[in-house]
């Protein structure tokens, strides 16, 4: 992580930064896969289950998402001669041994993901009885496992996509549509890999930690279907293309075969486990602020809705605590994750964490709560379309109000952040389990 706390003004803006940085650096993938997972000469422990690499002809590693290039990477060091090839998809890449990686784009999908995402579908199509497949899920594999279907252009996919992430929906409704345009997504990579024994690696990046929704679900059965694809890009007001919505019709119609549900064949050899998730993240940044001395509340690792509208709560929290000492006394640390969105009505740049901590330091400059300090970010490093993880605030930031929410009405906060010194910039952290917010209220 380059973004450091040196130039923080203050002491307590230092904390917010080092508690952010100790959860993501709790996801990352060599941290969780350490502790998860082991290799004891033949024996491959993953949590409470030994798989016997002996009794494989093959042992592959595939997937796709901001992390599985990192997970690659460490899976080909542990598995060492075991290890046959495999196939990845990230847009983060690592040294990865036999493991082919594919650098593609996040989150719009781009030709490489498309060729990559296709490579994989191939290669899981050949995997046999006697194959061990483990398959990396992180988050970003919407995007970078892109294998539309036929009839449906990268270019109408893209469109889509931009549609989609613009609407302000949720993320289990966005993923229900791209579960229904794509050959990979909704348990078909787990249709495509069976009779394989096929173990699932999931990075969590949604509130609810399903399997279903992490990456739009590759390795577990679908309980969407066409028709709720259609009433979310309805619901959603999406711009859908031609080829989408054609497609997508004759499903609902019946001309198409679903997504596998439970029960399928395709399921009965497939395990899945959640290695890393919201949690993760959050229970070390907490650790961070007991160690400077705050009494730590986790609101939740699911908040969600609008950015600017959620940042507004966790700072009329801050106002409890300085005012009742409720829920707990100051000095305090709220810690929340989860996945706020953003309805783009403006033509402006920034991301839901930028606008959540711009929100939060409009709020703070009117409110009684001196010295508070609000670290938003999303933890792969990528806010929105920018380079900024999110931004760092306090009641300083805004000294032009009206400005402010005239830049947060436009969707536009990334230069006003920026003039002031506030954005956390990063790079790609090679993980992806959520967004992290850390605000602090001193004694």
């Amino acid at each position: 992580m380059t973004d450091t706390a040196d130039s923080d003004p203050s002491p307590t803006a230092a904390v917010a930064r080092t508690a952010v940085r100790a959860g993501i650096d709790a996801a990352r993938p060599e941290t969780v896969l350490s502790e998860r997972l082991s290799v004891d000469g033949d024996r491959l422990r993953i949590d409470d289950r030994t798989y016997d690499l002996g009794a494989f002809e093959e042992v592959l590693v595939l997937g796709g998402g901001n992390a599985a290039g990192r997970v690659a990477s460490h899976l080909a060091d542990c598995l060492g001669d075991h290890l046959s090839g495999g196939i990845v998809v990230t847009d983060d890449p690592a040294p990865a041994g036999a493991i082919d990686t594919v650098v593609g784009t996040h989150p719009i999908p781009s030709g490489a993901n498309v060729d990559g995402a296709r490579r994989v579908l191939e290669r899981a199509r050949e995997a046999g009885e006697e194959t061990l497949a483990l398959v990396a899920v992180t988050g970003g594999g919407s995007a970078l496992l892109s294998a539309p279907v036929d009839g449906v252009p990268l270019e109408d996919l893209r469109t889509l996509t931009e549609g989609l992430l613009r609407s302000g929906a949720p993320i289990d409704r966005i993923n229900e549509v791209r579960k229904h345009v794509s050959a990979s997504k909704g348990g078909q990579l787990a249709r495509a890999l069976a009779p394989a024994t096929t173990v699932g690696l999931l990075f969590s990046d949604v509130s609810s930690d399903d399997p279903a929704v992490v990456a739009s679900g590759p390795l577990s059965p679908d309980p969407t279907t066409y028709a709720d694809a259609l009433a979310a890009l309805s619901e959603y007001d999406v711009d859908t293309p031609a080829s989408v919505h054609r497609h997508l019709q004759r499903g609902a119609a019946g001309e198409i075969p679903d997504t596998p549900e439970a029960g399928d064949p395709a399921f009965a050899n497939t395990a899945v486990h959640v290695v890393a998730d919201n949690f993760t993240a959050l229970a070390a940044a907490r650790d961070v602020c007991r160690e400077a001395g705050f009494e730590t509340v986790v609101l939740s690792t699911s908040i969600r809705g609008e950015a600017r509208e959620a940042a507004k709560t966790h700072v009329a929290v801050a106002e409890e605590i300085r005012r009742t000492a409720n829920p707990t006394a100051a000095p305090a640390a709220i810690l929340s994750g989860g996945e706020t969105t953003v309805t783009v009505a403006g033509d402006g740049s920034g991301g839901p964490n930028q606008e959540f901590a711009l929100s939060a330091a409009i709020e703070l400059a009117g409110a009684a709560v001196d010295e508070a300090v609000l670290c938003a970010v999303d933890t792969d490093g990528i806010d929105g379309p920018t380079d900024a993880a999110g931004a760092v605030v306090d009641a300083e930031t805004v000294d032009d109000v009206q400005r402010a929410r005239s830049r947060l009405a436009d969707n536009d906060v990334f230069d006003y952040l920026d003039e002031r010194g506030a954005l956390v910039q990063t790079g790609q952290t090679g993980t992806n389990v959520n967004d992290l917010r850390v605000l602090l209220v001193p004694e």
